[in-house]
């Protein structure tokens, strides 16, 4: 009786592979193809004869219940199975994956089992190449005679099989689970024979091509696979980049360089030469680095080629692969840079191609409202990352802001905000964008949220407002939804921000709470906001604030004072930019009860006399006048050194940003002057840390100045000593008799 399945062990993704199994499938004539895969997705195999199917692409395999638990099987346009499926749906053949369904696999979170790397290693080097990957592409991927190939590999697959059982220490789960894997694709070869097909193509990664010869192992089979639980999954197709498919996908597949398979694969199809190829390649890299700024030349390809025949023969190759042609570039075209070589691997090695699934292909809901949108913005993802300016005063631009902020409340981060620094203002935003394929699994997991990008954001943000215990979390998260327009969400927002209000006691929570509220009230008019909707809960909060902050600012360390200081510089520059009379004056008088306060700490109490003096709150003479208690001679006397750092530490809250006052207020110099300069050395030196801390934030021009001053008023005390004569005592007394008697007074 005639063989009835043929099996061809083939590399994942391998170009040489894919050539010699199209050659083969069209000896064969296959009635049936077979194909290494997930069953669970055989419903969607006819896609990929679809016009708008292009490579790189990956079917996804999840649960709709747990979406986080999903595994990939990526395929490029050179990779053998996926042109073994395009063969047979370009053809009406009947193709179907015969792998162990994922749905089991997922119920027990198995791992998957690689081939034995020692044994290929091994044999790598025994033919003379630095690791096995460089065997098999000269033997099999760069191969131009495929007669007998698939023999071959097969005989050499059952050696390195026996050689693996011999030497191998595997964990006996994973190997439990590759039997299993094994005996549900004999099992799916069996069916096809019931079935009745005569020349079945069984396409296979070579390891496992050794196993599924003999087909008289069916009872085994079914105790392996009797019993397995399985859950519900759902597959679909998505894009695929190159550099996704460089690294080890899900099952072991990854290559080192896409970039230079896809090369092979399409000097194949055009029946290249190797000397061709390498020409090719090296014009490639040639454009790539010209492209880049580089002085290359055609004479530098010729020269480069020449090298890479050279070292190949001196390596005993039958033609260069990519590491004779990358020794060449880098020497001939790189001058021998590293540099230039990391970027023609990053672009031209493994490539940045991205693939594309047809418009009518299964999405969830989610995906395709995404997609909808993708489109009508004209925002196309793709993963060489980009720049995108955007002015809110358009409404088109609006709307690509609303949609990149409400997929990052969603947890996918397409877009990320940049800092921006315009005459634009508030009207511009910029973002830099890369889309990755693995935020296809983030976008499947938010669609327990909604079925449209607005309705997931919206209802994932409510979810965690009310599980929010904090307020700056609570208008963070308002911050974010003004961003991206869900304004039905604001209003629950602020009735949970005005809950969390009513019973906090947590003054410097509040503080932190304040600038988003503060951004909605001055920019909400840019993304068309209304912004009565918050003054209530900013005047409650700041109301609160003020009655509770004097009581906070007391008794701190230093640590708790330079934060809390930090919250009132913020809270003060929201007060002032509101322009409103209340708030100004209610938030003064709490600056006053600090200041005047003599248990608060003196970081806050000179900042807020500072602050107090900026604002004309005081005058000049009150400022004066607590400048003149904070450094009193009591200070200068004290054996109490808590009482000296209390001075210091008010004096650097004073000076903070005041390098200007310090110049121009002669008053002011005049003081600190004579503050320090009645210090004592030791109680100088203890307080000296504070006080360079403090000089060390001035301008590098302000400081140059105040040593100027001090240099001048040194030289004019000098120079007035030195012009004024010396008193003689002994002189003076000879002439006090003469005195005395002019003055008619007794000289005794």
């Amino acid at each position: 009786m005639a063989q009835q399945h043929h099996v061809f062990g083939i590399r994942h993704h391998g170009p040489g592979s894919a050539r010699a199994l199209l050659n083969a499938l069209d000896k064969l004539q296959p009635d049936c193809v077979l194909v290494e895969g997930p069953p669970d997705a055989n419903d969607l195999l006819h896609w990929a004869g679809h016009a708008e199917m292009e490579p790189p692409v990956a079917l996804l395999i999840y649960r709709p219940d747990q979406p986080s638990k999903a595994a990939f099987y990526p395929y490029a346009d050179f990779s053998a199975e996926f042109q073994a499926i395009r063969y047979a749906v370009e053809r009406s053949i009947p193709v179907h994956f015969i792998d162990l369904p994922v749905a089991n696999r997922m119920a027990t979170d198995a791992a998957i089992l690689p081939p034995n790397a020692d044994v290929m290693q091994q044999l790598g080097a025994a033919a003379g190449y630095g690791d096995y990957e460089q065997w098999w592409n000269a033997a099999v991927e760069q191969r131009r005679d495929t007669t007998d190939l698939f023999d071959g590999i097969l005989d050499l697959m059952t050696l390195l099989r026996a050689s693996a059982e011999i030497t191998s220490h595997t964990n006996e789960g994973a190997q439990l689970w590759a039997d299993r894997r094994e005996a549900a694709m004999r099992n799916s070869i069996r069916a096809a024979i019931a079935n009745g097909y005569q020349r079945i193509a069984v396409v296979v990664g070579a390891w496992h091509a050794p196993a599924l010869i003999d087909l008289n192992t069916h009872s085994d089979d079914d105790a392996l696979l009797d019993s397995l639980a399985a859950v519900t999954v759902t597959a679909a197709w998505a894009p695929w980049t190159y550099g996704r498919l460089a690294a080890r996908s899900g099952y072991g597949a990854g290559i080192r360089s896409p970039g230079w398979y896809d090369h092979l694969w399409q000097m194949g199809r055009q029946n290249a030469t190797p000397a061709e190829a390498s020409m090719a390649w090296l014009s490639r890299a040639s454009a790539l680095l010209r492209e880049a700024g580089f002085d290359t030349s055609a004479a530098h390809v010729i020269e480069a080629t020449r090298l890479a025949e050279a070292v190949a023969v001196l390596r005993d190759l039958p033609f260069p692969g990519l590491p004779e042609l990358n020794e060449a570039i880098q020497t001939v075209m790189c001058g021998g840079d590293v540099e230039q070589l990391t970027m023609i691997r990053t672009r031209l090695t493994i490539g940045d191609q991205m693939g594309a699934v047809p418009s009518g292909v299964p999405l969830t809901p989610l995906q395709r409202d995404l997609r909808t949108q993708q489109r009508r913005l004209r925002l196309r993802p793709d993963p060489t990352p980009s720049k995108l300016k955007l002015d809110l005063r358009h409404e088109r631009h609006r709307e690509r802001s609303y949609l990149l902020h409400r997929l990052n409340m969603l947890n996918v981060p397409w877009g990320k905000m940049q800092r921006v620094r315009s005459k634009q203002g508030t009207y511009a935003e910029v973002w830099q964008l890369t889309w990755q394929p693995g935020l296809v699994v983030r976008i499947i997991e938010a669609t327990i949220w909604g079925n449209t990008v607005m309705e997931a954001a919206d209802a994932v943000t409510r979810d965690s407002a009310d599980k929010a215990t904090d307020l700056p979390t609570l208008t963070k998260l308002l911050d974010d939804v003004i961003l991206a327009d869900l304004p039905e969400t604001v209003l629950h927002i602020m009735a949970r921000i005005e809950e969390q209000a009513a019973i906090s006691s947590d003054v410097p929570h509040m503080m932190d709470a304040l600038p988003p509220l503060a951004r909605i009230l001055r920019y909400g008019d840019v993304r068309q906001t209304d912004q009565n909707v918050v003054e209530h809960v900013v005047d409650g909060l700041l109301t609160r604030i003020c009655v509770g902050l004097p009581s906070t600012a007391r008794m701190l360390d230093d640590k708790a004072a330079a934060d809390l200081l930090t919250k009132i510089d913020a809270v003060h520059a929201i007060v002032t930019t509101l322009r409103n009379t209340e708030h100004e004056a209610n938030w003064h008088e709490a600056l006053a009860t600090i200041a005047d306060d003599p248990q608060t700490h003196g970081l806050l109490a000179g900042r807020a006399s500072r602050l107090l003096l900026d604002s004309r709150f005081w005058s000049r003479a009150d400022a004066a006048l607590r400048i003149e208690r904070a450094l009193s001679a009591d200070t200068l006397s004290t054996q109490d050194l808590s009482q000296l750092m209390q001075a210091a530490t008010w004096l650097e809250g004073f000076l903070q940003g005041s390098e200007l006052l310090i110049i121009h207020d002669r008053d002011l110099w005049q003081l600190l002057d004579d503050w320090i300069t009645q210090l004592h050395d030791e109680r100088f030196l203890s307080i000296l840390p504070l006080l360079r801390r403090t000089f060390s934030s001035f301008s590098e021009a302000a400081r140059a100045k105040m040593h100027d001053r001090v240099r001048a008023a040194r030289t004019r005390q000098e120079t007035t000593s030195a012009a004024e004569p010396r008193f003689d005592y002994e002189q003076a007394r000879t002439v006090l008799p003469l005195v005395a008697q002019l003055l008619g007074v007794s000289d005794k």
